[in-house]
């Protein structure tokens, strides 16, 4: 349900750290195909009860508007894989139809839950994606591989959706191992990941704002979308995200693999103490 309400603006010092957790977010997002949900989920959570969000919602607030900002994050990222020839728009196109049906029942369901209950599925996806990382083979290059395409992506596409939605990512944690699997370049699977981030974030975050309940959270929000936050991160992230992607095409994605494991490992833990 729709609650759009004004409180007192927030404080500058608020707004700057939403910027910072941006340019973050927009080098993970160009970077690894994610749109740094799982860094921003984290740090809001932490943030926005110190900022009059109840904590009894703060973990709600905190998924939906890392999701709101992965919109004009993955749009960023999205433009500069897309430059390099790196986006698989036929697959992209098969995934989307599974992933905005699959984004907008994980809110819905997300919604009906308590907020311990989400932060410690969030620590488990955590923990899950750090072993992942830092386990998994390197994938073959794949250069001559045709775009994965067909119905059993759109199926793929419904649970890399609700899953994103309920942990609060754009899905590239998801979306690139199933496309490397498939046998798709590493480099091209991050910015396909990319793109379906946009339709994640839109499809998710509209279903956080629009199916919260009235009076979900106190001014600036949306429903469970609190708008200085989403919005302040994505500003940042828009001018950053290029620069992941120019990154991503210049190094070799293993090294930055193990560290993102670790980085992923002492986020879930922190989470876990919260």
């Amino acid at each position: 349900m729709l609650a759009l309400r004004r409180d007192p603006p927030p404080m500058l010092t608020l707004l700057l750290t939403f910027l910072a957790l941006g340019a973050l977010v927009g080098i993970l997002a160009g970077l690894l195909g994610i749109g740094g949900g799982l860094v921003l989920v984290a740090s809001l959570a932490w943030l926005l009860p110190q900022h009059g969000i109840p904590r009894e919602a703060a973990m709600h607030a905190a998924l939906a508007s890392s999701l709101g900002s992965i919109v004009l994050t993955s749009l960023s990222s999205t433009r500069a894989h897309h430059r390099r020839g790196s986006v698989l728009w036929p697959s992209v196109a098969w995934l989307v139809p599974g992933i905005m049906l699959g984004a907008w029942l994980g809110s819905r369901f997300a919604i009906g839950l308590d907020g311990a209950v989400l932060r410690w599925a969030f620590v488990a996806y955590c923990l899950l994606i750090a072993a992942q990382m830092a386990f998994s083979g390197t994938p073959a290059a794949g250069a001559g591989v045709a775009p994965p395409r067909g119905p059993r992506m759109s199926l793929a596409g419904g649970g890399i959706g609700a899953v994103s939605a309920v942990v609060g990512i754009g899905g590239g944690s998801l979306t690139v191992p199933l496309l490397t699997w498939l046998g798709v370049a590493p480099v091209r699977a991050v910015g396909t990941a990319a793109a379906c981030g946009i339709f994640i974030g839109l499809a998710s975050a509209a279903g956080y704002a629009l199916q919260a309940p009235a009076g979900a959270l106190p001014g600036y929000s949306i429903g469970y979308v609190y708008l200085p936050a989403a919005i302040g991160v994505a500003l940042a992230s828009i001018l950053t995200a290029p620069l992941g992607a120019r990154i991503a095409h210049a190094i070799s994605g293993v090294a930055l693999k193990r560290v993102f494991a670790v980085f992923m490992l002492l986020v879930g833990l922190g989470m876990a103490a919260w």
